[in-house]
């Protein structure tokens, strides 16, 4: 979609058309991170907060109890919707086309200078005496061949300048279920067999990964009455910058909360002997994050009980999801498992919970445009990179589209920063560090995630989407008229004074008005409302402050000024697509830029405080590290320090400083003796 976007012809090939964006686990979208992966996809171009929006059956803002920081979103999806709503989208973008054929292998040449024997098409297995050594010097990162284009099974040929491989679990899938094993990219689907054999003739260090999914049960068939409810927000926050109302705010579905029992637990003991995981029929390692319930119990033995979400996969089916039961245990224990839980005893399952392993690429192997090092115009994306999740594929998916398409187009890529996205964070992470377990993503991998929140991931990423032309014209005044409404409300909190006649105002809302977060003003107990009603009354030592000052007292929120900031600026409340009925109901169009000004104001010392931080970590990422510089002549850098830095290669002192292994005071060696290998080659080359 972003090379589309970008005004290139581009296919898209898959096993079978009718399955494009099939959700193969859970039906939802965002979660911790997760949700802020989405955001920054949809400030890019991307199009999967559009498509959440129009099919989201139940939203939610998660950790709205603690700082805005990790606030994040996230919305239960109706699962065909879903699928029909991706293709509808595909299917009307100039440029793309849409294929059903399966790719079974690579067209490739040796790069100039490049001695190969692999024909094109099937290169020769790569070893490390392929590559040409100088001066005692480890082999270049520099691309040893480039891709001319992909081959079909059925035989044909298609060229293209660039392409980017996005297998998911396909690639050698095979799906356990207690004892019996068989190969398949997701359960009724075929794998990818043929271009997972290519992928392994290519040289690039690959790894075995797996992850799981629960067993799906007929709604009909489930006591409803022995759970606790979990209803969406009133007044859904969208994943989409353009989105003003989620399509389903009227018919939001609830989810409900179920847990284990001893019983339960029991089971699982006596038959974790017959899970793939535990009987050593897999071998590889599945997602830490994310563990089977047989892993729960065993790993956490103390725990009496285990929570379970029932989540339903659509406004149209009867199928209910069973959050927090991956597994692979053999089909009768899952029924027996499934008849322990109250509520659940007559349920029918309509799908058994499995494991899939699947092969994967060490993301060591790539550019931070996620483009292989070894290979010219090949890009890997998603699950083949190592990473779990939608969201997480998401974000690399549309960073190889427009680093693709921009190389196409020999254009400078697009790369961004680990202190201006998380998506730049799962970048560098993989590439820096790989990884020997599926990685998800969250806040705490965030050196500064107090820059990194939901509400302003369009000012970090929008303009980088204008440039590259993802962002449209519509789109480019809208947000630029809502950064000129944050400034100017910030503008005003900052100049305008408490005044008497401001605290009679506030005076007759604070007790009315809370200081919940957004989308949880239920959540506060009467207790801690009236605390803080009652320390949100004495403005008498504020008299004469800016507004600003009072908004940055704990118990004070920009909910509270809202009946002066209407008389003060009308056309602000003006702006929003729905009516406010109240000053406690905000509408979320509003109540999210407003609480995207307060957090400025409230956190400005500690966004400050990290913003120099920021500037001391550029300064490292500005010195880079030349092609040509050779760590085997560093006197000092022990041998272990040599293997990791020309595994990896790092391009910064920065990035070289966030591979696992390598100490502060390798990099500082690294940095002086960039200075020395350079003046040496400037009296070698004088000579």
């Amino acid at each position: 979609m972003a090379a589309a976007r970008m005004g290139l012809r581009t296919a898209l090939y898959t096993l079978n058309v009718d399955l494009i964006a099939q959700m193969s686990c859970n039906p939802a979208v965002g979660g911790i991170a997760k949700g802020h992966l989405v955001r920054e996809v949809d400030a890019l171009g991307g199009i999967m907060g559009e498509v959440t929006d129009a099919v989201g059956i139940q939203f939610r803002l998660l950790n709205t109890s603690r700082g805005p920081a990790v606030w994040s979103p996230r919305a239960q999806c109706d699962k065909q919707a879903y699928r029909l709503k991706m293709r509808e989208v595909l299917e009307s973008q100039p440029n793309l086309k849409i294929k059903q054929a399966e790719v079974a292998d690579l067209i490739l040449e040796p790069s100039t200078g490049h001695v190969g024997t692999g024909a094109p098409g099937h290169p020769a297995e790569q070893s490390s005496a392929d590559f040409s050594v100088t001066e005692n010097r480890e082999p270049r990162t520099e691309n040893c061949h480039h891709l001319l284009g992909i081959k079909l099974r059925d035989g044909r040929t298609v060229r293209a300048q660039a392409v980017i491989i996005t297998t998911g679990t396909f690639l050698n899938g095979l799906i356990h279920c207690g004892e019996q094993q068989y190969p398949a990219g997701r359960s009724g689907e075929p794998n990818a067999v043929l271009l997972g054999e290519a992928l392994k003739q290519l040289g690039l260090r690959g790894c075995r990964l797996k992850t799981g999914t629960p067993p799906r049960l007929d709604g009909r068939t489930i006591d409803w009455s022995r759970f606790q409810v979990q209803p969406g927000d009133d007044d859904p926050t969208p994943f989409s910058f353009r989105t003003k109302r989620v399509a389903h705010l009227d018919k939001q579905v609830p989810c409900y909360i179920a847990f284990t029992t001893e019983e339960t637990h029991r089971i699982i003991r006596d038959n974790v002997h017959r899970s793939p995981m535990y009987s050593g029929q897999i071998q590889s390692i599945g997602p830490r994050y994310c563990p089977s319930i047989e892993d729960k119990i065993v790993k956490f033995p103390d725990k009496l009980q285990h929570q379970l979400f029932l989540e339903p996969e659509g406004l149209n089916t009867h199928e209910i999801y069973v959050n927090g039961m991956s597994t692979s245990l053999p089909i009768d224990v899952q029924l027996a498992i499934l008849k322990s839980i109250p509520g659940l005893e007559s349920a029918d399952m309509l799908r058994p919970g499995y494991a899939i392993e699947y092969d994967s690429i060490d993301p060591t192997e790539l550019e931070r445009t996620l483009e292989t090092k070894k290979i010219a115009g090949l890009f890997l994306a998603g699950q083949i990179n190592g990473t779990s999740g939608y969201e997480e594929a998401a974000c690399q998916g549309l960073m190889a589209g427009i680093n693709a398409a921009l190389k196409a187009k020999s254009e400078a890529p697009l790369i961004l920063d680990r202190t201006e996205a998380y998506t730049a964070i799962l970048i560098d992470d993989l590439i820096s560090k790989g990884t020997n377990e599926p990685y998800r993503m969250f806040t705490s991998r965030a050196e500064f995630r107090l820059q990194l929140r939901i509400d302003n991931a369009d000012r970090r990423l929008t303009p980088h989407g204008r440039r590259v032309g993802l962002i449209n014209d519509e789109a480019w005044r809208d947000y630029q008229a809502k950064q000129h409404r944050l400034e100017s409300m910030k503008e005003l909190l900052e100049k305008a004074k408490l005044t008497g006649d401001i605290v009679a105002k506030l005076g007759s809302t604070t007790n009315h008005v809370g200081t919940a977060a957004p989308g949880r003003p239920a959540e506060q107990s009467s207790a801690e409302t009236t605390s803080n009603s009652a320390r949100a009354t004495d403005f008498s030592s504020a008299l004469g402050q800016p507004l600003a000052q009072l908004l940055k007292r704990p118990e004070m929120s920009i909910e509270c000024l809202v009946p002066v900031l209407r008389d003060l600026v009308p056309d602000f409340f003006a702006s929003s697509v729905t009516s406010m009925s109240s000053v406690v109901n905000l509408p979320s169009d509003l109540r999210n830029e407003l609480k995207s000004v307060e957090t400025e104001i409230k956190y400005a010392g500690y966004l400050h405080q990290q913003q120099r931080s920021i500037d001391r970590l550029k300064k490292a990422e500005q010195r880079s590290i030349p092609d040509w510089f050779d760590y085997r002549s560093v006197s000092g850098l022990s041998r272990e320090m040599q293997e990791k830095l020309l595994k990896i290669r790092p391009r910064t002192l920065g990035h070289a400083s966030r591979i696992p292994g390598v100490t502060p005071a390798a990099v500082s060696l690294v940095n002086v003796y960039i200075e020395i290998q350079a003046r040496r080659r400037e009296q070698a080359a004088a000579l």
